[in-house]
């Protein structure tokens, strides 16, 4: 993934070439954008897209920092409270000057809050063949070589979804294993072969210091449908036996079925998200 910097007065960004398709188009991206006004950032993205379409490419993203593996999404909406670990943020002219220069929302996103009582619903039907586990801590490096494998496979449906090799996603997440707690991973395995059906990623927002009362819920993939449901029940119930008075469901996608489970538990918007996108050919 090969970033180009790109500056003009009062603004900067990274210009990302091999971007994730797109309605099946090819598509440049654009990371780590910071602008002084929104005029200032709408003449740079005006300009990468001229360069853009240049190279025939038609179609461009952002923010984005290459692929979804990556920061991406601006903040739309927000109740001024802080940022939590390993959220996106934007500065106060980032979206007027993307939508100066021609951009708009292609996906949606939202962040949310509930306590761990209000996440804990009926229990979920049950699912024979399924162990559901805490990851014991150990051979971090096998253990998130198996996370990659499934979620090359649970995430391959996705809009914007780009493949990343094994390295690229070990230089990712191995510097959080410092940071983890296994009581907040869980791991779904089949009962009778071992193999990992599905994952739920939690830890401590550590954005609101070293001992915070939140805990943040980043991530869960499955091959099962159901299976999220299992992993997010166990979630919410260790939450509230290790005494979180919050849970963040963390960039949930406003249209998939963790946005409604998270709904229909109360919880709250506190923040609002959108990948923008903008089509040179029209």
């Amino acid at each position: 993934m090969t970033k180009q910097l790109r500056e003009s007065a009062g603004a900067r960004a990274n210009l990302y070439s091999n971007g994730p398709e797109w309605d099946g188009a090819a598509t440049a991206t654009i990371g780590e954008f910071k602008c002084e006004s929104p005029e200032e950032g709408a003449a740079l993205l005006r300009s990468i897209c001229d360069e853009v379409r240049m190279q025939g490419i038609t179609r461009v993203l952002g923010p984005m920092s290459g692929n979804t593996w990556h920061s991406y999404r601006l903040v739309t909406e927000s109740d001024g409270t802080p940022p939590f670990l390993m959220e996106p943020q934007s500065g106060s002219h980032d979206l007027a000057a993307f939508e100066s220069a021609g951009f708009s929302p292609v996906s949606r996103y939202v962040s949310a809050r509930v306590t761990p009582e209000a996440g804990i619903g009926p229990d979920p039907d049950l699912m024979p063949g399924i162990e559901i586990a805490n990851w014991d801590g150990s051979a971090p490096e096998a253990h998130f070589a198996e996370v990659h494998a499934l979620s090359t496979r649970a995430f391959a449906g996705n809009a914007f979804y780009q493949p990343i090799g094994l390295d690229a996603f070990l230089a990712l997440y191995m510097p959080f294993v410092p940071l983890l707690k296994p009581d907040l991973i869980f791991t779904a395995r089949d009962a009778a072969t071992g193999a990992l059906q599905g994952y739920l990623f939690g830890i401590p927002n550590y954005g609101h210091g070293a001992n915070p009362d939140t805990v943040i819920l980043k991530t869960y993939a499955s091959l099962r449908h159901g299976l999220g449901h299992h992993l997010a029940q166990a979630f919410h119930l260790r939450a509230r036996d290790l005494g979180y008075a919050q849970v963040i469901h963390a960039l949930i996608h406003e249209d998939n079925a963790s946005a409604d489970r998270s709904r229909r538990h109360g919880g709250e918007v506190f923040r609002r998200y959108a990948l923008m996108g903008r089509v040179l050919d029209d």
